[in-house]
């Protein structure tokens, strides 16, 4: 097991294993060419601001998540294709800052983009908004798939972190096409040892993840030089 997380660590790079906790990595320095778009960092989100212990836009997951989206990314390549990713590791804090929010019932200022079908006095108890989120654990990943050519989103069917039944995985009133890619990334992350969430679509977590129980709250900050 040492041997093996020496390797792990020479390969990803002294700092970014140094300056982070234990068993998580700055992914880019493992995947350069990943597309990372951290919604939670800019204001293109359901809360409309960025949210706190998003410091910026550098994607942070264990190890182990890390080598096995490597893998993906590279299967896709084959395919032209490549992957874009929304989240990954998020701190409590700001699991703290959308409970916050969601009890605040006068901020709906993104309401019609992301859950316009859906009271937000229903948030906690439609199980769009908890006091805990896997993510916190490090082995959670939101991402979709983009042309590699052009470098769009394929059609998914609905949005990135839309509230609502078009993004269960198996929501059937879309299209034969939106249905094949949605079946695609399920397939591909599934073959590299994700496990999907049901009720959204872009929504894996790495199966036998190292830290299940373990909610962290480091901030998500530049990668020191």
């Amino acid at each position: 097991m040492k041997h093996t997380f020496l390797f792990l660590f020479l390969l990803l790079g002294f700092n970014s294993v140094a300056q982070l906790p234990e068993g998580f990595v700055y992914v880019q320095d493992s995947i350069p060419d990943l597309d990372v778009e951290l919604r939670y960092y800019g204001s293109n989100n359901f809360v409309g601001k960025s949210i706190d212990g998003y410091e910026t836009n550098r994607l942070i997951l264990t190890i182990e998540a890390t080598m096995a989206l490597k893998k993906v990314h590279m299967a896709l390549q084959d395919q032209n294709l490549c992957l874009k990713v929304y989240d990954g590791y998020r701190p409590q804090r700001a699991v703290n800052h959308f409970i916050r929010w969601a009890r605040d019932l006068n901020d709906t200022i993104n309401k019609h983009k992301f859950y316009p079908d859906v009271k937000k006095s229903n948030l906690f108890k439609e199980e769009y908004i908890a006091t805990r989120s896997g993510h916190s654990k490090g082995s959670t990943v939101d991402l979709t798939i983009i042309d590699g050519n052009t470098g769009e989103p394929l059609d998914m069917g609905s949005a990135y972190d839309f509230f609502g039944e078009q993004s269960w995985v198996d929501y059937e009133a879309i299209t034969k096409k939106q249905k094949a890619n949605r079946q695609l990334l399920q397939k591909i992350m599934l073959q590299h040892g994700f496990r999907n969430y049901p009720k959204e679509w872009w929504h894996f977590t790495l199966r036998w993840e190292p830290f299940p129980n373990t909610y962290f709250d480091f901030p998500i900050v530049p990668k020191p030089i």
